[in-house]
């Protein structure tokens, strides 16, 4: 019996040291807990989620718009055009002309718009000034 013991207080101590070991080397959890693990992946699929709405939103809004205001676009597109060529007498601009009035309109400066037009086109005051709060 004391052969027994002196072989198996040994492989004990050993198989103990062994564990020790093996349970000190295990990568462990940052102190997390399961909630707080099943709390951090609830919050990731909510925000997940989220997005994914959101962006069907606002794919189902570009639908819509493009589904209902081809014609509205289509006929604003046509009003900017004839606006840029043709003035109410019915002559065409020269397309530098009509940017260079786009420019100056845009720039707050109506009145060097309606001058410059005036003196390109030999059109009159009311004219000019219709052609330009157009634009």
């Amino acid at each position: 019996m004391g052969d027994v013991l002196t072989v198996l207080i040994p492989a004990l101590i050993l198989a103990a040291a062994l564990w020790a070991l093996a349970t000190a080397l295990k990568p462990r959890d940052g102190g997390m807990s399961d909630a707080d693990r099943y709390q951090l992946d609830l919050a990731r699929r909510s925000q997940a989620h989220y997005a994914a709405q959101v962006q069907a939103a606002m794919a189902a809004r570009a639908r819509l718009e493009a589904a209902a205001l081809p014609s509205q676009n289509r006929q604003q597109q046509i009003q900017q055009h004839d606006q840029r060529q043709t003035l109410a007498t019915g002559t065409t601009l020269n397309p530098q002309l009509a940017l260079q009035l786009q420019t100056l309109v845009r720039n707050g400066q109506k009145v060097q718009a309606i001058r410059l037009l005036r003196q390109a086109t030999h059109s009159n005051l009311l004219t000019a000034k219709q052609y330009v709060d157009r634009l």
